[in-house]
């Protein structure tokens, strides 16, 4: 019998991070730590299908995106942040039912921008790579 691919996220220490909004269309999203830094999966499904079958690369920018901004939020510890940019290079189509899995890592931190990068994989397929930028914004009253 073969393992759903979300038990075993389940079973290697993920959890399902709680989304709304347009998130929660693209989701579920999966979380956890490895040591002090967090790793994002994504189990593509059917709805995330382009015209030829693989997963649609709004699909990888969107995962990218979220996942590079929450790692922001995470180490800046402030409530709200906004995409400034993001860059994204498509390296190799993902095929539905794959697990997307990314690992954000800042590069540099200021009092207004956090600079992030990450690699967006597939067991250890590079399948796209992405740059972002993001602000910190003023907390709103």
């Amino acid at each position: 019998m073969r393992t759903k691919p979300s038990d075993k996220l389940k079973s290697d220490g993920w959890k399902i991070v709680d989304t709304t909004g347009f998130l929660s269309l693209v989701g579920p999203l999966w979380q956890r730590m490895v040591g002090d830094a967090p790793e994002y999966a994504l189990i593509t499904e059917d709805k995330h299908h382009n015209r030829r079958g693989l997963v649609q690369g709004g699909v990888i920018m969107t995962f990218a995106d979220r996942a590079c901004g929450m790692t922001a939020r995470f180490v800046s510890g402030k409530p709200t942040l906004a995409t400034v940019q993001l860059d994204t290079h498509f390296v190799e189509a993902g095929k539905i039912g794959e697990t997307l899995i990314t690992r954000p890592r800042v590069v540099r931190s200021t009092r207004s921008l956090i600079f992030i990068t990450t690699e967006v994989t597939v067991d250890r397929r590079c399948i796209a790579m992405a740059n972002g930028v993001f602000k910190i914004l003023k907390n709103e009253s």
